[in-house]
């Protein structure tokens, strides 16, 4: 199968769904990875897009570095502003997205729910919806959305719908290839008990493994299945 997996920043692939890509990588699927916006500059007093070299960043050569260590084929990286993507107009978006699918044909893309915290995630998860309309011939047949921790379970539940999964993916095998792909983003790590911490992200996986009688696992919400 060809994968997609659309994220907000460097970091979020690994954490929503790190050890469903090194797992469809060992099984031979080929998975590509968009990361859309640049993830640092929020932290700055301000942003000047021409003094800030993304490709250039320490986020940029984690998210090669962990694509490569978790068998994606390729990472594509792109410069939206962090924190800022409801500043961008969702076309723009959408349209980077649907060059992505037009690229790689995939036939399973797995994004950001839209129930959170970050309004990346959720300015993401409405351009994955519009990219990915079941149109004759679009080759995207399952739509995934998944959780981020410090992201998901900070948004109360009367804000949102809370996030309630239906689809695993069993990731007892990869869940040490996440944890060391996590090892990557040492610069968006927290210490625990913070939610994204290693030991936090090791305890969700093994929540949501023990819910479905494994091990470990990630949970995910579909949005669609096509069969």
């Amino acid at each position: 199968m060809n994968i997609l997996v659309v994220a907000a920043h460097p970091d979020d692939e690994v954490l929503g769904c790190g050890g469903a890509i090194a797992k469809h990588s060992q099984q031979g699927d080929i998975v590509n990875i968009l990361i859309l916006a640049e993830g640092a500059t929020s932290r700055a007093t301000s942003r000047n897009p021409e003094q800030w070299q993304f490709e250039l960043s320490a986020l940029a050569i984690a998210a090669k570095e962990t694509s490569r260590f978790l068998g994606a084929k390729a990472v594509d990286l792109h410069n939206f502003p962090d924190n800022r993507m409801d500043s961008c107009d969702l076309l723009d978006i959408v349209k980077v997205i649907e060059a992505a699918i037009q690229k790689f044909q995939p036939t399973v893309v797995y994004t950001h729910l839209s129930g959170v915290v970050i309004i990346d995630h959720r300015r993401i998860h409405d351009a994955v919806i519009a990219a990915c309309r079941p149109q004759p011939h679009h080759p995207v047949k399952t739509l995934l959305f998944f959780e981020v921790p410090s992201s998901t379970e900070w948004q109360p539940p009367g804000s949102a719908p809370a996030f309630a999964p239906n689809w695993f993916v069993d990731i007892s095998t990869t869940l040490a290839d996440k944890v060391d792909a996590l090892t990557v983003y040492e610069s968006e790590l927290r210490s625990w008990p913070h939610p994204r911490s290693i030991e936090a992200v090791k305890h969700l996986a093994h929540w949501r493994g023990a819910t479905i009688g494994v091990s470990a696992a990630e949970a995910f919400i579909v949005g669609r299945a096509i069969v």
